[in-house]
């Protein structure tokens, strides 16, 4: 049984974002956070929390589990609201400044086990 967290509205550019979120997609939850925690870039933080986050939800949805299985289903990043603001140009024109914002949406699963028969 698989578990969500969702992060809305982070205030850095999805591009940004993104770039982690194709870093732990499909890799173990262990791996993800220990890549996560190392990681330089500021965004890394907040998508460590929302990985932990998604991790207790499971917990609470299958008590008794192995969460040692964890795997990082699906993680996708969309744009969200973009603040719109002007900044001073030469001659008196307005350059404009678009302050991007972010939704990240975390599913964790259990390793698919192939059966034989």
């Amino acid at each position: 049984m698989e578990a969500v967290a969702k992060l809305r509205n982070y205030p850095t550019s999805p591009r940004k974002m993104r770039l982690l979120a194709d870093m732990i997609r499909g890799k173990q939850v262990e791996h993800a956070l220990a890549q996560l925690e190392h990681n330089p870039k500021d965004p890394a933080v907040p998508l460590r929390k929302l990985v932990l986050s998604a991790i207790n939800n499971w917990k609470q949805k299958n008590e008794g589990g192995d969460e040692s299985q964890l795997v990082v289903k699906t993680i996708f990043v969309d744009g969200a609201r973009t603040l719109k603001r002007m900044r001073p140009a030469p001659q008196g024109r307005g350059y404009r400044v678009r302050k991007r914002s972010n939704h990240v949406t975390v599913i964790v699963d259990t390793k698919a086990v192939k059966e034989t028969k």
